[in-house]
């Protein structure tokens, strides 16, 4: 398979030295890139992470949402399965000043405006990708999403994969931000909820690069 992942968090500029941005520290793309390698899949990483990408992974390096929109937009109808494990800011400055916002002593005010929600669009546009040849089937693209919830973490997930078209959401808690270790847990739409505790990024991406295996293997009816 081809897999399309995203990885750390966005900057978004107030002028050429300041920006918000979450604290993302990109491990977990990082973690599914080299577990998706090991599987034998092809990999095109879009980063906002400053970690150094392995070497045979096709890199895209991004700063922005709005960035990682147009990358998203550019390779997703060439991937078999979609994995946003980026932080994308939900929102940007309204405006950017290209010159270094001087200080005045005087309250400033940060106006903001809501960011693409890549995810959701990559669940509506997610389409059967067509296989060459008289008779053979095609197989739908696979949308997997992250939902970091600090409270009603399987209610709010799982709102989040109805709502978006996924394929698969893996919910977790702010604990999870910059930890070696930590607890995530997995839904797919027909199935229930399943809980990893207190293991490795590694050990994560592992698990969640076979559960999207087995989601392609079961549309390929094989």
């Amino acid at each position: 398979m081809h897999l399309l992942i995203t990885a750390g968090g966005t900057r978004e500029y107030i002028d050429p030295v300041r920006f918000i941005s979450n604290a993302s520290s990109g491990k977990m793309g990082y973690a599914l890139t080299g577990a998706a390698q090991k599987a034998g899949h092809k990999v095109t990483l879009i980063s906002a992470s400053d970690l150094q990408p392995a070497v045979g992974v096709e890199f895209v390096g991004v700063d922005s949402a709005a960035e990682m929109f147009k990358a998203v937009k550019k390779f997703f109808p060439k991937c078999d399965c979609l994995i946003m494990a980026a932080a994308v800011s939900d929102y940007a400055p309204v405006k950017h000043s290209k010159a270094k916002i001087k200080r005045s002593g005087k309250s400033l005010t940060l106006k903001l405006k809501p960011t693409a929600d890549i995810l959701k669009w990559a669940g509506e546009q997610k389409k059967v990708k067509s296989k060459k040849g008289k008779g053979k089937r095609g197989k739908r693209q696979i949308v997997v999403g992250f939902a970091l919830e600090d409270k009603k973490l399987r209610e709010r997930a799982e709102k989040k994969l109805q709502e978006k078209n996924l394929d698969m959401i893996i919910a977790n808690t702010p604990s999870a931000i910059g930890a070696e270790r930590s607890t995530v847990q997995i839904k797919m739409p027909d199935s229930r909820w399943s809980k990893i505790e207190k293991v490795s990024k590694t050990t994560i991406a592992r698990r969640i690069i076979v559960e999207v295996e087995r989601i392609a293997t079961k549309r390929s009816g094989r």
